[in-house]
């Protein structure tokens, strides 16, 4: 069965794709140049943005992740789960704890390390729902509304893109871009400056994603510096962070993805599970296992009406504040997270593809949020306290002041430091080599110079955002960059479907498949080989 895409010109695009790169890095360089030069009317621009959006969208943002959510659980258990992305019987490129080292760290990384202590406290002081603060009720609602926002909301908006991508890619040999998922759509205008828009609209939505990131991890490393060596907090000892961290990632995407990404990946993974272990075993264990099965039930028990809470009534604010920013990081972190997965995900099917994105990820975040998140609530309710008064003052602080709780303080904030530093470089050389690819058109061996150039311009992005409004503006970045990418997400959801009707339905394995590279592909030649 011939497919619509199959019989349509399709092949790769140049090393380097001139209108994408250069009218990606020129907006690059004049908001580094607007936010470092003109601090003052740059942080306004952001605070008058963010408040544009989150009064007036928050409704679309609820509206648009749920919409996700519905369609990756549908795709689960419809008859397109058995397709195969990449050709007959085709084994995947990595293993089960290479691929989930590498998605997890690209997924998630600095933010739920940032995150995972300051935002239970946060919740626990000001609850959403009309819930009193500092109370047990408080206690029970700040940890659900964590998992909310770390959960499958999250991963579903990775799949989409992740899948999208993964399967015009390797199913349909179309280039790996973010273009290439609306063929569908737009035919061969995926070449021209429809395609190019597209593709310009995931590079700032990396570019502004990863920094936010890269932004949140900074503070926390200078904070853990601060604690273990006395160094100064402050913007300067951030930026020479950036500067210091931004050199090693950059050495690490010129070493390509099976060496250097891959080996960062799986030791950030080792170390952050060597934190994890500790912890726990030097925390309250039983409080912190109860914590995981009990939060996970509250959290699906609400997770219809979380989906859907816009603060109708109350209109404090609140969901603008918190779950619409983490929908805006979400959507804005979905073309580098997507198009990452996608590129380490050829000869899975489906199927298993939604299973290993959206669960897996999830469960583990889970257990690490009762593990830290947990640890901090339990001093606090049942300890000494402190811990919610020292994040009102200074959030960066969170980890370690939780950490100095337990034995062995210096020794696991030591490792906490390290765990953010790998993070931060696997973050930053994820992203850089993501937009290699997109500004060069879905090449997956980008130029060198130009993984250079990303790598370095993330770093100066980041540098831009700290300078120009701090942690407001790097919510701004996220807010921002993700409304226009959600956009783009519901229009991809459109095109799989267009795609999925072409597929048999009820095809045999072989026919599942496209035909091998040697053979006729549609009624032109196979253009690509085996890549």
């Amino acid at each position: 069965m011939k497919s619509r895409i199959n019989v349509c010109r399709v092949g790769p695009f140049p090393r380097v794709n001139p209108p994408v790169f250069i009218s990606s890095a020129l907006v690059v360089v004049a908001f580094v140049l607007f936010g470092v030069f003109f601090k003052d009317a740059a942080e306004a621009a952001f605070n008058a943005v963010q408040g544009v959006i989150t009064h007036y969208l928050g409704w679309y943002y609820m509206l648009a992740t749920s919409v996700f959510v519905g369609f990756v659980l549908w795709l689960l258990m419809s008859r397109y789960g058995d397709i195969r992305l990449g050709d007959p019987h085709e084994k995947p490129e990595f293993g089960y704890f290479s691929w989930f080292s590498m998605l997890f760290s690209a997924g998630m990384g600095i933010g739920l390390l940032f995150w995972s202590v300051a935002e239970p406290m946060y919740h626990y002081l000001s609850p959403p729902f009309a819930v009193a603060g500092e109370t047990q009720r408080a206690a029970e609602v700040a940890m659900r509304t964590t998992f909310f926002h770390w959960g499958l909301h999250a991963w579903a908006i990775y799949v989409i893109v992740g899948l999208a991508l993964a399967y015009f890619a390797y199913r349909h040999k179309l280039p790996l871009a973010i273009r290439s998922a609306f063929y569908p759509l737009l035919g061969d205008r995926i070449y021209g400056w429809p395609g190019h828009l597209i593709d310009i609209a995931a590079v700032f939505g990396t570019l502004f994603g990863v920094a936010t990131s890269l932004g949140l991890g900074v503070q926390q490393v200078n904070a853990g510096l601060a604690y273990l060596l006395g160094v100064p907090q402050g913007l300067g000892v951030q930026i020479g962070l950036i500067i210091v961290i931004t050199g090693i990632a950059t050495a690490s995407v010129l070493t390509g993805l099976n060496k250097g990404v891959k080996l960062l990946s799986s030791l950030n993974i080792w170390l952050a599970l060597l934190l994890l272990t500790a912890v726990l075993v030097l925390g309250p264990t039983v409080y912190i296992f109860n914590t995981f099965v009990e939060t996970t039930g509250r959290y699906l028990q609400n997770l219809v009406v979380m989906s859907f809470w816009t603060d109708t009534v109350g209109n404090t604010g609140w969901a603008g504040s918190w779950t619409v920013f983490y929908w805006g990081w979400w959507m804005a972190w979905a073309p580098f997270v997507g198009m990452f997965i996608a590129r380490i995900s050829r000869g899975r099917t489906v199927r298993e593809f939604t299973l290993g994105v959206l669960f897996v990820p999830t469960l583990v975040t889970f257990l690490w949020l009762s593990v830290m998140g947990g640890t901090a609530m339990f001093h606090e309710l049942v300890g000494s306290g402190g811990i919610a008064a020292a994040v009102e003052s200074d959030l960066t602080t969170a980890l370690y002041v939780m950490l100095d709780r337990l034995p062995l303080s210096g020794l696991t904030a030591t490792l906490a430091t390290l765990v953010v530093i790998t993070f931060f470089v696997t973050s930053s050389d994820s992203g850089s080599l993501v937009i290699d690819m997109l500004t060069s058109g879905g090449e997956l061996d980008p130029p060198r110079v130009q993984r250079v150039f990303w790598a370095v311009a993330e770093g100066f992005v980041a540098v831009a955002l700290l300078v120009s409004g701090g942690l407001g503006a790097l919510q701004t970045a996220s807010i921002a960059t993700g409304l226009l990418f959600s956009v783009v997400m519901l229009l991809m959801i459109v095109s799989l479907l267009k795609a999925f009707r072409d597929e048999p339905i009820n095809p045999t394995v072989r026919d599942r498949e496209p035909k091998a590279p040697s053979e006729p592909y549609g009624d032109v030649e196979h253009p690509r080989g085996a890549d």
